[in-house]
Parts: C-alpha cells; structure tokens; sequence
C-alpha cells in the first residue's frame, strides 16, 4: 500500500506522515510549489524532515498553473490578505490525485488540523476543500481524523482509524510531545509559511498586479529588497543587506535592468527597463543615497546597457513615500 502526502515541511504534515508510515504504508511526499511557500533554500530540510519519517520526497512544480487556477478568482475568496487558502488547499488536493495512478498510490493525506487556522481549517472549510479536491472519499488527514467523518481509507481498513489522532485547536502542545516521543529533530515551527498570508507581500503583489502582468519569473522579484513604485510608475528594487543582494543578483527577470554605483559600495539593485528618463534619474539618486556615498559627489550607475549618473539626496525622507508597505 502506498500514500501521497502533502508535504509543506512543517511539523504537522511530517508527523502525519509518520503516522501512516509507522502503519506499514509507503509514503511519497509531494511539496507542492506554487511560488509562494517553500522555495529551493528549503529543499535540505525537506529531505531532512523526509529521511527521519522515512518517506520520499518529490516537488510538484505548479507556478504558472497557481496563477492560471487560483490566485486571481478563487472561488471561496481571500482570506485577511491576498491568501486564497481554501482554494489553494483544494488545488493541491487535486492535482496531487493526479499522480496517485502514476505512483501506483491509493489515498492522498495532508497535516492539516481542525480549528488550527479558524477560517481555512474549520469543518465547513475542510468540506469546500474536498469538494474542490474531486477525491473527497480518498482523503485523510491523520492529525485530526477521529473528530472527521470516516474516509474510504479508513473504511475499507486500508489505514487503521484507531492509530490516527483527535486533535484540534491551535494548540501544539501534542505534536511536540510527539515530536519529541519519535526523536524528530530539526523541525520548523509553525510560522504561516506562505507569503500570500504576509501583509507586507500582500501588499507588493497587490501593486505589481495593479502596474504590471504577473507571470512566474516576477514572485521572486517580489520577495526581497527595499520595494519603490516612482512617479511614473517605474519600479525599482534596492537591496537592504548582503542577504538581498546576493538574492537580487541571482534574479533574472525580463522586465527589469540590473545595476549597481560603479566608484563606490552600494546596494544590488532592479529597475523597470521601461522607466521614464525622471524615474531613471530619481531612482539613480536613491540608489546612491543608499549606497557608501557623500553628499555633493556625482556617481554613475551601471546598469550594463544603460549608464545614469545621480547624486546621493539630502536624506532618505525623500524616498520613503514612494516604498510599498
């Protein structure tokens, strides 16, 4: 007998799988990439949190079908942000079923917990989710499945409902004393993962939408960064930390131009290639205002292509409307 998992590399979906592995079931971990949640930074504890349960990890890539399916029209809406998570969870479901035949698997499990999130993870939310999912008999969801009407799984005795758990609520008192009782370690802590329940995310993503056509290649450009909208609508990016600038240095993207001041330390930097000759100048002087600079001194920015010389501003005040909260 084997089960898909859906695997966000937290602790509730790692100890669910743990509970249908210890009944003798293999197990594939399906994490599913919508762009939003788990990137490659995370694929090492994936594995890890994978190897001591003793379940195979894959990754789905559904980025450009999350944004064709779900993130603009969900049909059970948003949550307090730019979270369709109802909707999300179905997507999964479903698209995860797809591979039952090809892994020669027979249900599909998940960690989700009753009354854990109070809108996404409420009885009537975990019902639109099967529905939307179009394997609602095939669904298990080991953490809380003794408080859930009884799945064909459990049924037909494919999984013993017995050995599943009854817990709900946003406590995690219990999943941490049966962390600790099977010896997992390393385990993230719960911390809301996806950045669409992220107001400040939210918020980027919202504008970007508002200016520009979201495709997959834009979501990283959202995640790192000191983020401005100009005067004219150009956006530009400017790196906060290390962190940022190695991030925006890997970032390839066809809608903006890459730079950096040339005669002095300073941020790794995007700009919209479409930007007008005033926003090319204000954001030359941000960039410099930003960078290791004084006052009064030309500097040039490099952006391969495209070459703009600024000078560093009287303060970063003048920048600060324009950033996005």
């Amino acid at each position: 007998m084997r089960a898909l998992a859906l695997f966000s590399g937290g602790l509730d979906s790692t100890l669910a799988m743990k509970l249908i592995v210890n009944q003798g079931i293999e197990v594939i971990a399906i994490n599913v990439n919508t762009g939003f949640g788990g990137t490659q930074d995370r694929l090492v504890h994936m594995q890890n949190m994978c190897d001591q349960v003793g379940a195979e990890l894959e990754i789905l890539d559904l980025r450009e079908k999350y944004l064709d399916e779900v993130l603009f029209e969900p049909k059970y809406g948003y949550g307090k942000n730019f979270n369709p998570c109802i909707d999300c969870h179905g997507f999964m479901f479903r698209h995860s079923s797809a591979l039952l035949k090809k892994y020669d698997a027979s249900f599909v499990i998940s960690g989700e917990v009753l009354g854990q999130r109070p809108m996404s993870q409420n009885k009537d939310a975990l019902n639109k989710v099967k529905k939307l999912s179009e394997i609602d008999e095939l669904i298990v969801r080991p953490m809380s499945a003794k408080l859930l009407p009884i799945s064909k799984p459990e049924r037909e005795a494919w999984v013993d409902r017995e050995k599943l758990l009854d817990i709900s609520g946003r406590g995690r008192g219990r999943q941490l004393e049966l962390a600790k009782e099977i010896g997992l370690e390393d385990f993230e802590l719960p911390a809301g993962g996806c950045l669409l329940t992220k107001i400040q995310f939210s918020n980027r993503l919202k504008d970007f939408v508002k200016h520009d056509g979201l495709e997959v290649d834009d979501i990283n450009t959202l995640k790192f960064g000191r983020q401005l909208r100009l005067p004219d609508g150009a956006k530009l990016i400017i790196g906060r930390n290390q962190e940022d600038n190695d991030k925006l240095e890997k970032t390839h993207s066809k809608k903006y131009l890459k730079g950096k001041i040339v005669d002095a330390v300073g941020p790794c930097v995007l700009l919209d290639k479409n930007a007008s000759e005033q926003d090319k100048l204000l954001a030359a002087n941000s960039i410099i205002t930003y960078g290791k600079t004084e006052a009064n001194k030309e500097y040039e920015i490099d952006f391969g292509e495209l070459k703009i010389k600024g000078q560093r501003l009287a303060s970063t005040d003048e920048i600060q409307q324009y950033i996005i909260t």
